[in-house]
């Protein structure tokens, strides 16, 4: 189900009557004057109703002599909202090119000729920060504390704080060996 599709089932799901009408079809396929009949609404009113469940796919209709049914279409209902949400956005590149101009917006204010200015105070920024010193680093390689030092020295004089706030973000780790990019 595509996001617009999504959009316009959840529109058409947030009336009550739209509602009633499709739990009663998920007990039967019925014509509209029975819908009316059963949920106490006009004709006109169940074939308004009707037309936006059928452009939002939520029902389907056939002919069986003179009456036009109506049928709950179950595929329409079988996607979890996981998978709607999972589906990708009609607008992801447009947010995947904000999320890239930000980064550098950020990196260009506390990145003057490849050394850092000041350790951002915001944890986002400050992330950012983190994952651009952290690509001197070699996946796989174990460092020393002393090498570590020496790398992160080349960004900023405060190597201890910015070595403390790789492991706590996870971009590197330690144990009695030394440390290694995650």
């Amino acid at each position: 189900m595509t996001e617009a599709e999504a959009i316009r089932l959840f529109k058409c799901l947030s009336d009550k009557s739209r509602l009633q009408i499709l739990k009663s079809l998920a007990i039967e396929d019925m014509y509209v004057e029975r819908l009316a009949e059963r949920l106490g609404l006009t004709a006109p009113t169940i074939s308004f109703h009707l037309k936006k469940l059928a452009d939002a796919g939520a029902v389907t209709s056939y002919k069986k002599q003179y009456y036009t049914m109506y049928s709950l279409c179950r595929d329409c209902f079988n996607t979890s909202l996981l998978d709607i949400i999972q589906e990708e956005s009609d607008d992801a590149q447009i947010q995947s090119q904000r999320d890239a101009e930000y980064r550098q917006k950020v990196v260009n204010a506390f990145f003057e000729y490849g050394k850092l200015k000041i350790i951002p105070a915001q944890r986002k920024k400050k992330r950012i920060v983190l994952e651009v010193i952290v690509q001197s680093f070699e996946f796989g390689k174990i460092y020393t504390e002393r090498e570590v030092n020496i790398i992160i020295a080349d960004y900023h004089d405060d190597f201890c704080t910015l070595r403390r706030d790789m492991i706590v973000e996870q971009l590197l780790a330690r144990n009695k060996d030394g440390y290694w990019r995650i």
